[in-house]
């Protein structure tokens, strides 16, 4: 069978940005961020406006970085938790460019990257974007109860990223998109959304392994293997399972849901979901290292319970994606 996975010769990171809340400010990754608000609010009105005022941030930000103006950018790949992604179209109405919608829950950062990277490798587009967002008041009004009711969290249960970030992708770059393979939707029967890790963690084995399995590449060959936002009691279950599959990764393993924040000071429980989640850590923390060489290759699997409230009221199983981009630095100019 032929292989699934993608392969680029011409996409690229140009630049990213990244937006965050009080909290992600406050965590161990709170000086790598472009922007972030004391309030969560962003100057609006509703936590829901402030999502969508996050993502026009991010993309303003990320347009300023390349100093280019949004005429230059040929379309919109961009997403978020809420109903319709309404944060989505909210946040970046105003600007003049061609739009998809997507839904891919926590995995919406990887999975906007992985079609930006592919239309532009394609030659369909020049520069095109992927952008997204989550807040955590927000989130917690849709999936759970608004958190002015003070309800009990569970250990398993994580915090979502209040953050937006974006990306400009297009064919030349520092920060290589080598490959791309799409997940499959997964479902193990875990139906408590306040463990998403367990519910996420399978959908993650699957992507790993039938990457090692369809890939040219050693494990050998990457100095991270990062998930979008198992947190850690499904970073844990991920690297059971894979190591009972004969994959050991747990020497070159990182979460974003982990790294986000503090969780003993902080206390986030299991650590930080949603879709800023991964966006974040990989635009403020992960990018600029490889730009600077620090890190030569890197596979991001971003992973996504696709779950909505009525699902959860009914008490339905949570489905889950985990879609894989294989990042690269580029090779250093010779002197001449």
């Amino acid at each position: 069978m032929r292989s699934r996975i993608l392969k680029f010769n011409n996409a690229a990171i140009l630049a990213a940005a990244s937006v965050v809340g009080k909290e992600e400010y406050k965590g161990p990754l709170g000086e790598y961020f472009d922007l972030h608000d004391s309030t969560d609010k962003f100057g609006m009105n509703t936590w829901e406006l402030a999502e969508s005022e996050m993502q026009r941030l991010a993309f303003n930000t990320a347009l300023s970085k390349l100093s280019i103006c949004e005429r230059s950018v040929e379309a919109l790949f961009a997403g978020d938790l809420l109903n319709q992604c309404v944060s989505s179209s909210y946040g970046l109405l105003d600007f003049d460019i061609p739009y998809f919608g997507l839904y891919g829950a926590c995995s919406t950062a990887i999975e906007g990257i992985i079609l930006a990277a592919a239309t532009v490798n394609a030659g369909y587009f020049e520069l095109a974007a992927a952008v997204t967002s989550s807040h955590y008041c927000a989130a917690e009004r849709q999936y759970r109860t608004p958190i002015e009711y003070g309800a009990q969290r569970s250990p398993t249960a994580q915090w979502t990223v209040t953050g937006a970030g974006a990306f400009m992708v297009g064919r030349k770059g520092e920060i290589k998109i080598t490959e791309a393979l799409p997940g499959i939707v997964i479902e193990k029967g875990i139906s408590d959304a306040s463990n998403m890790g367990a519910a996420m963690a399978p959908a993650a084995v699957n992507t790993i392994l039938r990457y090692f399995k369809e890939s040219e590449y050693p494990l050998e060959h990457f100095d991270m293997i990062v998930t979008g936002d198992l947190g850690k009691e499904g970073g844990d279950i991920l690297c059971e399972l894979l190591l009972s599959e004969g994959l050991d990764i747990r020497k070159i393993y990182r979460d974003c849901g982990v790294m986000i924040y503090d969780r003993e000071r902080q206390d986030k429980h299991a650590g930080g979901s949603g879709c800023g989640c991964s966006a974040t850590v990989l635009a403020s923390y992960l990018c600029p290292l490889i730009k600077r060489r620090e890190l030569q290759n890197i596979l991001v699997v971003g992973t996504g319970a696709m779950m909505s409230p009525s699902s959860i009221q009914q008490g339905q199983a949570i489905p889950a994606v985990a879609h894989l981009v294989h990042l690269s630095a580029a090779e250093a100019k010779k002197e001449d």
